[in-house]
């Protein structure tokens, strides 16, 4: 029987190794898996590469996994903003390494990794200094870049509902990188708000096939009110 349901957080990333590559979910806040964040942090993982939209906000998941200094590298596409002053001392200070991509760039990277692409040209970045160091061509008349794929050892994301065979639903605007993140790492690791019972999810609505996830794990401290279509 196909059981994807782990029973606690610590136990969904206690193999998260030294200098993995951690992709994890959100938009800031909105999809941040910030439950998988701290128990990753108590797991004690180091010198981690972590691909996420933007580099953390305030003192909490993201940022606190940064804080903890645990992370060697960050792949992001926005990351300064006015409550980015974790990462902002880190990176001043020589202590964190950047490789900062487009947002259309980022989400086309990943995208490719699950695909099975080998890379794309874009003309986003072409004249720029992210273009340093990679191919670029013409084609009719105008300039692109050749990017590659954003592979990952581990997927932390977050979802509204899961069933057991890994089956997952979103709420609005927090599905965000979470469909193609799941699908561009070895491990996609769901934490859902409600697991639910095989097929009481309804087909024609599933966002990630279970077949890009490897683990799910319910987090229930993580419900609000607007997850769940209610009053905030």
């Amino acid at each position: 029987m196909i059981n994807k349901i782990f029973d606690s957080l610590p136990a969904a990333v206690a193999d998260v190794r030294d200098g993995s590559t951690v992709m994890i979910g959100g938009f800031g806040t909105a999809g941040m898996p910030a439950e998988l964040i701290d128990a990753l942090i108590e797991q004690g993982a180091r010198e981690l590469t972590i691909i996420n939209n933007n580099a953390g906000n305030g003192d909490t998941g993201l940022a606190a996994l940064l804080k903890a200094k645990r992370v060697r590298k960050i792949i992001c596409s926005f990351p300064r903003q006015s409550d980015s002053w974790v990462f902002d001392e880190l990176y001043r200070t020589g202590q964190i390494e950047l490789e900062l991509v487009p947002q259309g760039n980022l989400a086309e990277r990943i995208r490719a990794a699950g695909a099975g692409i080998g890379g794309f040209f874009t003309p986003t970045g072409f004249g720029t200094l992210l273009a340093e160091g990679k191919e670029t061509r013409m084609i009719d008349g105008r300039g692109y870049v050749f990017e590659t794929p954003l592979h990952a050892d581990f997927a932390l994301i977050k979802a509204l509902q899961g069933d057991r065979w890994g089956n997952l639903v979103y709420r609005k605007t927090a599905r965000n990188f979470g469909p193609i993140m799941a699908s561009a790492a070895k491990v996609a690791i769901a934490q859902v708000s409600q697991v639910v019972s095989l097929g009481e999810i309804d087909p024609e609505v599933i966002v990630t096939p279970g077949i890009f996830v490897q683990r799910v794990v319910e987090a229930p401290q993580a419900v609000h009110a607007n997850e769940l279509g209610q009053a905030a």
